[in-house]
């Protein structure tokens, strides 16, 4: 039986990613303001913490204040990279004692990208098949060998351990654990109320669809490539891609072939 009221938690890392907290904090907010029953907190080690581009955030709630039970979530947001690389990531005892002991009692910890390396230096990762941007996989396989690391998803689920890709994925995180308090059908709405394109699930590779075949900077291909995305319901003549890339049929067909791989 689940409580009246979810307590959703997060936790700043030292020179935090704004875009995480702004993501996470925007779709829950959707979500409240369609009357899902969820508390926010936000939390860290201090009072007061510099963001990773310089813009200090005041009046934080100390960690070990919100109250967590089994329903509840604790999203711990990603840093700069700079900072989760380098010897200042160091949990106090009583930090890591504190996280571990939420997830032994049943709360769902969540890291956005680079966090993961946050809660593998706590011992959460063990064991656990999780994942991080796609950039920091190999990195974070090497340095915590007992986790399983997974290739090319945006996020994933294990043990009441869900880790994400990139910063983007903080939203799908959101409309997830929305969607697992509420039902699809509100995570979708609150999607649409975000003029997000589509919720996307964890198992989807973590680069976008839009990006596919993008991955050279001829202009007059992009121009093409953009048109037969918008106009995918019409048909197309080579005619339209050549007036549009302004590029003769046989150049057009000769670089189309080239760069579209």
């Amino acid at each position: 039986m689940k409580p009246d009221k979810i307590k959703i938690v997060l936790f700043l890392l030292p020179e935090t990613n704004l875009f995480d907290l702004g993501s996470i904090t925007q779709a829950l907010t959707e979500a409240k303001d369609l009357n899902l029953n969820v508390e926010l907190q936000i939390c860290s080690e201090n009072n007061i913490l510099q963001s990773s581009i310089g813009v200090s955030l005041q009046n934080i709630k100390r960690y070990d204040k919100p109250k967590l039970m089994a329903a509840d979530y604790l999203f711990i947001l990603s840093s700069n990279i700079n900072y989760i690389l380098s010897d200042k990531l160091n949990p106090s005892p009583k930090l890591s004692n504190w996280i571990r002991q939420l997830y032994l009692n049943g709360t769902t910890v969540i890291s956005v990208c680079n966090a993961a390396f946050f809660i593998g230096k706590i011992g959460l990762l063990d064991g656990i098949k999780c994942t991080t941007h796609w950039k920091r996989t190999k990195q974070l396989q090497e340095s915590f060998p007992l986790s399983q690391v997974q290739e090319n998803i945006l996020f994933i689920e294990d043990k009441n351990i869900i880790t994400s890709a990139g910063s983007a994925s903080a939203i799908d995180l959101a409309l997830y654990v929305i969607a697992k308090i509420k039902d699809d059908l509100f995570s979708h709405k609150i999607a649409r109320e975000l003029v997000v394109f589509n919720r996307r699930t964890g198992n989807q590779p973590q680069e976008s669809d839009y990006l596919k075949y993008r991955n050279h900077v001829h202009t007059g291909i992009h121009k093409a490539q953009d048109f037969i995305d918008s106009n995918i319901h019409r048909k197309i003549s080579l005619y339209n891609l050549t007036d549009i890339a302004n590029m003769s049929e046989r150049n057009f067909c000769r670089v189309f072939k080239e760069k579209y791989h």
